[in-house]
């Protein structure tokens, strides 16, 4: 006896799914680590040596985690009130942070207690930096200002006063110890110089900035603020290079890529994008589950940090090759019986036979019904709600089967007011998709043979029909409308293209006799 085949689901492309070699490598990263910490994670900062550890900001404290550790290898919560973007120096060896008490902390890695207190804001400081030269802190408050100050001495050296609205972000040179920039509320972006007394590059952002970014090369700057990410080229003097709006909220975070290849933003609308930097175009997305305020991304690629405002830590590991191999190890667990008999290092040869063993194959719900002939029920099973909502190519391919087998009118018939209901609605609701109107329109037909006499009985039903019959004619007048602009177009490129001579081998242009044949006709008379 025949095996019963199972119905065949046809599967449709998906438009706009395109596996690329972004694809491949930014989707190479395990199933996410959730930390839950005290509040909203602010700030996420990584430690420029090796091993890479990085420094999580959230409500009064910082944790420093490892690696690969769930746990903070280090906790630093000697904070009075919100601590905000705490920064690792150069070196990993020092980490400095700002405080919703006006207070600048400066801490050693491997100690507790705070090595220096940094006085002199009025409000609250959302931007701490380390100077290139590892002896000077750049600040940043809701006072208006920004400043540097002094490591040894704990002594301020320099106040800057031209921000107009709360400064949330700001980046130093590694090139220049003299050299930062600094990011406000008053839509601004600021570059200043150490030894001028004013800034000397003001570029508009047009949005409240909540992210600063330089490149590598220090030529290139990245702003982020409102909806916009916007490139600028520093060596032109602040010049806007391009604007990108691929955010539907505000983006409030910013990572470069450790090859400088791909630029990554963060934002409120749950999305992080990533970005290639030649042509600024979104190559790849990831999603999560809340608001994201903050983002980091190892030195190295290999883990990818989201601190969202339900206080989840999420932390995605890049898979190595040692996972490739515990997979290949527990595969070699389990050897064929080939193994057994030849060898471990036995190689197949071009005139080996495998005798495969039979797969017994797990019949689908409705295949079971339509190999016991069952066709109302399994058209029924087709139409369940995950189905028919979800996956409605499976509702499709049933009632297709169903055709084939010439049953479709059985199972059709014979139902009540709740049924057919159900029935008509998938119609509706899947008509006019180019992908399922040939199978529909057939089943659609039947319903009307079937269910003539019973129109006007049940009010529900003759609803349906009317928004059937409703549909049907929009769906005509609009192919109508396409084809007179299909004909338009024809017409307009026909006019278009050049005319070209068709040339005929052998055929006098004059008369379309062939060479050599004599012409009947009277000769015309030419005029020079």
């Amino acid at each position: 006896m025949a095996s019963f085949k199972p119905t065949k689901i046809q599967v449709y492309p998906k438009l706009g799914e395109k596996v690329t070699q972004d694809t491949l490598y930014w989707k190479n990263y395990k199933a996410p680590v959730q930390i839950k910490e005290f509040g909203a994670v602010t700030s996420i900062d990584f430690s420029p040596v090796t091993p890479h550890n990085f420094a999580v900001t959230a409500f009064t404290r910082i944790h420093i985690y490892g690696p690969f550790s769930q746990e903070p290898v280090k906790s630093f919560t000697r904070f009075k009130d919100t601590a905000y973007c705490g920064r690792f120096r150069s070196d990993g060896q020092l980490l400095v942070a700002g405080c919703e008490d006006s207070v600048v902390r400066l801490f050693d890695v491997s100690g507790k207690v705070a090595l220096r207190l940094f006085k002199g804001h009025t409000k609250a400081v959302h931007l701490t930096d380390f100077t290139s030269d590892r002896y000077q802190i750049l600040t940043g408050s809701d006072d208006y200002t920004c400043r540097l100050w002094d490591i040894p001495n704990a002594t301020e050296l320099t106040t800057y006063t031209e921000h107009t609205d709360y400064i949330r972000c700001g980046v130093t040179s590694k090139l220049n110890r003299d050299l930062f920039i600094t990011g406000s509320y008053d839509h601004t972006v600021k570059l200043f110089d150490a030894r001028v007394e004013k800034s000397v590059i003001t570029m508009d952002h047009g949005q409240p900035v909540e992210s600063v970014l330089l490149y590598p090369s220090e030529g290139l700057l990245v702003s982020a603020g409102g909806r916009h990410v916007k490139v600028w080229d520093l060596l032109k003097g602040g010049q806007p290079l391009v604007s990108l709006k691929n955010h539907h909220k505000t983006v409030t975070s910013l990572a470069l890529s450790s090859n400088g290849q791909r630029l990554l933003s963060a934002s409120l609308d749950r999305h992080v994008k990533v970005y290639n930097t030649t042509n600024y175009k979104v190559v790849h997305n990831f999603d999560y589950a809340a608001s994201i305020l903050s983002l980091g991304l190892a030195p190295d690629d290999a883990s990818i940090v989201v601190g969202m405002t339900n206080s989840i830590l999420s932390i995605k590991h890049r898979k190595n090759q040692e996972d490739s191999k515990e997979i290949a190890g527990q595969q070699r667990r389990r050897p064929s019986y080939r193994v057994f008999v030849k060898g471990k290092n036995y190689v197949p040869k071009q005139d080996d036979y495998l005798v495969s063993k039979p797969v017994k194959e797990h019949l689908a719900k409705y295949d079971k019904q339509l190999q016991r002939f069952n066709v109302s029920k399994a058209l029924d099973t087709a139409l369940g709600t995950y189905i028919r909502f979800r996956k409605p190519e499976i509702t499709v391919a049933v009632i297709k089967e169903l055709d084939r087998r010439g049953t479709l009118k059985n199972a059709l018939a014979g139902r009540d007011e709740r049924g057919l209901s159900q029935l008509l609605n998938f119609i509706i609701g899947n008509l006019v998709d180019a992908r399922f109107t040939p199978v529909l329109v057939t089943a659609a037909e039947m319903i009307l043979d079937i269910y003539q006499s019973v129109i006007g009985q049940s009010p529900v039903v003759d609803r349906q029909l009317l928004r059937l019959q409703d549909l049907v004619k929009r769906e005509i007048e609009f192919q109508k409308d396409l084809l007179e602009v299909l004909g338009m177009l024809d017409t307009m490129f026909a006019s278009s293209l050049p005319r070209k001579e068709v040339p005929c081998s052998g055929i006098g242009r004059s008369n379309g006799l062939t060479q050599g044949e004599p012409s009947t006709s009277k000769p015309q008379l030419q005029v020079t």
